[in-house]
């Protein structure tokens, strides 16, 4: 029982974890010879008290994992806030940098159900309570454009790409500049996460900042502002389009929709409740991180193999028809490239949730090693430094997912083992 304890306590909360069957050696070797000599260690599944070796799935859903989803979260989290106020190897004078954070949304694709801000009823006629299961859904879902609301999601990553490409443009022509010696003097870096609003269309949240030539390391020129990178980023938007498909002799283009929200990002200081601090911001797109379709609209938050299985699943007619809708067109050959039997479950969308201009802040990778690297200090405090030169041996092999009954009985009784959920990263 202690044995298995420990090793359920090492997954941090995971509760689908990967099961390995396999084994690792280690063995000293000889720098002046290069012979293999003695065994150090030895790891064989089968002397594991699970039977195999239980590796955390790392799943960024909260509905699939919410342990290793939190983890996700928090990464983000760390590398939003590096690029809003420094740390993980980015200067603390980035903070002084013009940003902005801005929400792209979608256009309509016919009249859904909804909340208005300014207190009026819907559409409808009716107010709905924020967690109406109404909301988001078409008032009258036969003439909802869901072949285009598919397509939109399908071709929302080459539309955000286009406008990263516009938004230099015009940032460039607003401080005189060409585009080859703009880049000698500023340069605009940005954050990213997609979230899927209630109606299914995925919409964007993005950190957005001028800096100096060689990005967050160098100061922005004195002609860049926020205001400046506001109006130009109003200006790209409107100017943004991607052509799509032709289907049935309908030619399909894509935009992003009206509503554009963009407002200045203060520092920390500025914490009165009316200025968008850094924090806010960092947890606001950290939240959505982990989140996809099925959060928003009901949706799956798996992959389809047979359209036939949506008839196993309970969800919303609108969230049914989306994901119909996606497998249709993706049997057609010309939309073969967008792969949207594939994702039919994202409703169309196949981009990445949460992407960043490479010179924004650290990248979850460098997070990850820190906290490997730190891992490994821990264990060297406890059992010993590890000789200098090793040679490893390993084989391993994919033995299913998840507990078994007895397992998640007693993980559901555990605590996450300190330095495994949620652990400070270092660096």
């Amino acid at each position: 029982m202690p044995g298995i304890l420990r090793q359920l306590s090492g997954l941090g909360g995971c509760t689908q974890p990967i099961r390995l069957d396999g084994h690792r050696t280690e063995y000293d070797v000889d720098t002046r010879t290069g012979e293999i000599g003695n065994v150090l260690h030895r790891l064989d599944s089968t002397s594991l008290p699970a039977g195999q070796l239980l590796v955390r799935c790392n799943n960024r859903r909260t509905t699939r994992c919410a342990a290793c989803a939190e983890v996700y979260r928090r990464d983000t989290f760390h590398l939003i806030t590096s690029g809003l106020r420094g740390g993980k190897g980015i200067p603390e004078h980035v903070a002084a940098h013009p940003r902005v954070f801005a929400t792209f949304t979608a256009p309509s694709f016919g009249q859904v159900h909804n909340r208005p801000s300014s207190g009026r009823p819907c559409h409808c006629g009716t107010h709905h309570d924020q967690d109406d299961d109404v909301l988001g859904s078409p008032l009258d879902p036969d003439t909802y454009d869901y072949e285009a609301a598919v397509l939109w999601n399908a071709h929302a990553g080459p539309l955000w790409r286009r406008f990263s490409t516009y938004v230099r443009r015009e940032v460039a022509k607003r401080a005189g500049l060409s585009q080859r010696r703009f880049r000698e003097h500023a340069r605009v870096s940005f954050a990213k996460v997609a979230e899927y609003q209630k109606r299914g269309a995925v919409h964007f949240h993005a950190v957005i900042r001028i800096d100096g030539p060689s990005g967050g390391d160098t100061p922005p020129p004195p002609w860049a502002t926020a205001e400046l990178l506001t109006d130009a980023i109003r200006t790209a938007t409107a100017k943004v389009h991607v052509d799509g498909p032709v289907i049935d002799g309908r030619a399909h283009a894509f935009t992003f929709g009206r509503q554009l929200d963009v407002r200045t990002i203060r520092s920390a200081d500025f914490n009165g409740g009316q200025e968008l601090t850094e924090r806010a911001v960092a947890a606001y797109i950290a939240k959505y991180a982990t989140k996809g379709a099925e959060t928003a609209t009901g949706a799956l938050d798996r992959p389809l193999k047979f359209a036939a299985e949506l008839a196993q699943f309970d969800i919303s007619d609108h969230a049914r028809r989306l994901i119909r809708t996606a497998w249709t067109l993706g049997a057609r050959k010309d939309l073969e490239h967008l792969r949207l039997r594939a994702w039919a479950h994202m409703l169309g969308f196949r981009g990445h949730f949460s992407t960043k201009s490479r010179r924004y802040s650290t990248t979850l990778g460098a997070l990850r090693d820190a906290r490997a690297e730190w891992r490994r200090a821990q264990a060297a405090a406890a059992n010993g430094p590890e000789p200098d030169t090793t040679y490893v041996l390993a084989h391993w092999v994919f033995a299913g997912t998840g507990l078994s009954d007895a397992e998640a009985w007693l993980a559901a009784s555990l605590e996450p083992a300190p330095g495994t959920e949620g652990e400070p990263t270092r660096g």
